[in-house]
């Protein structure tokens, strides 16, 4: 599989909203897309139509003219979705998971982590039977709720630790949670950060397994199988190891191996991972900006690649300092420019 650079879009700290863009950006399995703005308290949907907002909800009105729900959000993470019109969203500046219909106005206290004595809160999923997956990131635990907001079991004890093979529910053990996201196969992929992998919840069987990552750190494994590779660490990070993961239609599993400054794919039929975008030998991380010149996905100076999403054959790797690029997948092994746009402020 080959990837061409689609878009890049540059973001300043004033302005994060560029042509129905975020530097947060989530797609949920409808095709719809919504903003999250981390650092002012909101999150919106936008319109697939004229790319505009159309709902937003918070603390305080965005748009006069913009639909708008009140509801104490501090810092919201993470969004997903219910059905066609309701997220869940948390927030983690007050450690709370808010549901919130959008087009009624509805919002409901869906769980309050300081009652179940969460440390803090990452991201939440619901797996196919309608149970609801919440990480901790330095609690190194995952909670799973029903839908009445109510506990059903904990995996991790709350101690960093790590396991190599498959482990049961009561068992298992984490260090650091970045991020946790729900696949296609029903199964929640968890990214056990600090042990440097990739791990699968299966709901079904009860079990843990390491898909990715040996658990050690460093920038070896392309090539073969992905549960032999090493991702990248920096002990100067107040977050180290990879930060985001997204997964597509097909399971295939993305890796933001954020100080490595690369994308990394996993391939799910063969289990082979390979570096899709980026490179380990930062020259210039100021300059994304595409040229008349075919650009190489390979060639990116990614800085630190954050929340990566994926929808539609398209995937957006955001960085902490506000570019957005956006590739998609070709057949072809060339880069072509043509297609490709863009955005600047």
């Amino acid at each position: 599989m080959c990837w061409t650079i689609e878009r890049i879009i540059h973001f300043s700290n004033e302005q994060k909203i560029i042509d129905g863009y975020c530097h947060f950006g989530f797609h949920d399995q409808y095709g719809n897309q919504y903003i999250l703005d981390h650092d002012h308290h909101w999150i919106g949907g936008i319109d697939k139509d004229s790319g505009q907002l159309y709902w937003t909800a918070g603390q305080k009105t965005q748009e006069a003219w913009v639909r708008h729900v009140h509801v104490d959000l501090l810092n919201p993470t993470y969004l997903s979705t219910i059905d066609k019109e309701t997220v869940v969203v948390v927030s983690s500046g007050n450690k709370k998971i808010f549901k919130i219909n959008f087009i009624i106005g509805y919002v409901e206290l869906l769980i309050d982590g300081e009652k179940w004595g969460l440390k803090d809160i990452g991201n939440c999923e619901y797996d196919p039977s309608g149970f609801l997956w919440v990480n901790e990131v330095t609690g190194c635990r995952v909670h799973k709720f029903n839908l009445d907001g109510e506990r059903i079991i904990i995996l991790g004890n709350g101690e960093p630790g790590f396991q190599e093979g498959t482990v049961s529910f009561e068992n298992v053990q984490f260090n650091w949670i970045y991020d946790l996201r729900r696949g296609p196969d029903g199964n929640i992929y968890v990214l056990d950060s600090k042990n440097y992998c990739v791990r699968m919840i299966n709901p079904i069987s009860g079990e843990v397994e390491r898909v990715a990552g040996n658990g050690k750190s460093g920038y070896s494994g392309d090539g073969g199988l992905a549960i032999h590779a090493t991702f990248g660490s920096n002990y100067a990070e107040q977050f180290d190891g990879p930060w985001s993961l997204s997964l597509d239609e097909e399971g295939n599993l993305y890796i933001g191996d954020t100080q490595n400054h690369v994308v990394r794919m996993v391939d799910r039929k063969t289990g082979i991972i390979s570096t899709i975008a980026g490179t380990n030998q930062l020259t210039d991380v100021t300059n994304h900006s595409p040229s008349s010149e075919p650009i190489n996905p390979l060639e990116l100076q990614l800085l630190r690649i954050c929340s990566l999403d994926y929808a539609d054959s398209l995937l957006f790797i955001p960085e902490w300092n506000g570019d957005l690029i956006v590739l998609g997948k070709s057949p072809n092994k060339l880069h072509p420019t043509e297609n490709r746009k863009s955005s600047k402020n």
